[in-house]
């Protein structure tokens, strides 16, 4: 069982920042890998941001690629994603997901989900 639990949200103006954290815990969390994903009122959910716990390599979606960053801190069992140059389109509420062995970039397969955390962005 893995526990994934979001934080950081918050409302914000456009062009602002913000940094979400989601924290893992569990026996063997270590061998799952970390996405973020968001959705908005009426939308799917989609993929943002993803990033395995034992290598650098990461991914976005497109939507966000040259905005936001995840990153991880293994000693906090920490993923973060820092958000820059935020717009109103990226308020949505923002869920940390795992899934074993590979990054999801999808919904589809996701083991784990956390509660999520809402960021809102004004004009």
């Amino acid at each position: 069982q893995v526990q994934l639990v979001e934080s950081g949200g918050g409302l914000v103006q456009a062009g602002g920042s913000l940094r979400l954290s989601c924290a893992a815990s569990g026996r063997t969390f270590s061998s799952y890998d970390i996405a973020w994903f968001r959705q908005a009122p009426g939308k799917e959910r989609e993929f943002v941001a993803g990033k395995g716990w034992t290598d650098s390599i990461t991914y976005y979606g497109d939507s966000v690629k040259g905005r936001f960053t995840i990153s991880g801190d293994n000693a906090k069992n920490t993923v973060y994603l820092q958000m820059n140059s935020l717009r109103p389109e990226d308020t949505a509420v923002y869920y940390c997901a795992a899934k074993l062995f590979s990054v999801p970039t999808n919904t589809h397969g996701v083991d784990y989900w956390g509660k999520g955390t809402l960021v809102t962005v004004s004009s």
